[in-house]
C-alpha cells in the first residue's frame, strides 16, 4: 500500500510535520466547513501527516450525552445543541494540541470561534455545492437536510456560513482529489502560515 509519501512524492513531511508541531505549542488544528465537505475524512489523514491525536468534536458529543446529534436536535432543539457544541469544543481545545473536526454550525457561534482563534489554527475546507451534495447523499444522519428540498437546504447553508468561514485562518479547496493530497495541501498551507507568510484569512 502506498504511502502518503509515494503517491506525492515528496520526503519532507517528517521535517514539515516536526515543525509545525513545534510552532503550534499547545495550540490545536480546526478544521471548520459544511457537512459533506470532507473535515473528518481530510482531518484523520492531516492528523497522521503532522503526527497530532484526531478527534471529531460531534462523535465527543455523541460520546458526552450518549445520543446521537439527530436524537439531541429533536430531542432538545438547536440552540441546546449549539451550546453543548460550544462546551465540548472548548474542552477539547484545552487538551491540545490535536487535530479537530467540527460540526458544520460549530464555527457559527461566536463564542466558538473566539476559542478556536485562542487555542488553534483555523482551516475552512471550502467546498462546490455539487460536491457536497454527492457527499452527503451517501449519510442519512443529517438533521438540517431531512426536508423535501436538501439541495435548496444546502444552498441556504453555503449563503449564511460561508462569510463566516472565510474569517478562518486559511482555506483549502476540498474536491473530488484523494483524500492524501487535499490534506498534504493542508499540511503545507498551515506550515506557511506559522512561518508567517500568510495573513490570517488568506
Amino acid at each position: 500500500m502506498n504511502t502518503t509519501e509515494d503517491i506525492l512524492g515528496l520526503a519532507n513531511v517528517p521535517e514539515m510535520a516536526k515543525s509545525i508541531r513545534a510552532r503550534l505549542g499547545r495550540r490545536s488544528i480546526v478544521l471548520v466547513g459544511l457537512m459533506g465537505a470532507g473535515k473528518s475524512t481530510v482531518g484523520k489523514k492531516l492528523a497522521t501527516l503532522v503526527e497530532l491525536p484526531f478527534f471529531d468534536a460531534d462523535h465527543e458529543i455523541e460520546r458526552v450525552s450518549t445520543m446521537t446529534i439527530p436524537e439531541l436536535f429533536e430531542t432538545y432543539g438547536e440552540a441546546e445543541f449549539r451550546d453543548l457544541e460550544r462546551r465540548v469544543i472548548s474542552r477539547m481545545l484545552e487538551d491540545g494540541p490535536i487535530v479537530l473536526a467540527t460540526g458544520g454550525g460549530a464555527y457559527m457561534n461566536d463564542q466558538t470561534r473566539r476559542a478556536i482563534s485562542t487555542e488553534g489554527v483555523s482551516l475552512w475546507l471550502k467546498a462546490e455545492l455539487d460536491v457536497l451534495m454527492q457527499r452527503v447523499a451517501r449519510k442519512q444522519n443529517r438533521p438540517l437536510l431531512k426536508n423535501e428540498n436538501p439541495r435548496g437546504v444546502m444552498e441556504r447553508l453555503m449563503t449564511e456560513r460561508y462569510p463566516v468561514y472565510a474569517l478562518a485562518d486559511l482555506t483549502i479547496n476540498s474536491r473530488e482529489e484523494k483524500k492524501e493530497v487535499i490534506a498534504f495541501e493542508a499540511m503545507q498551507a498551515i506550515a506557511q502560515h506559522l512561518d508567517g507568510n500568510q495573513e490570517p484569512g488568506s
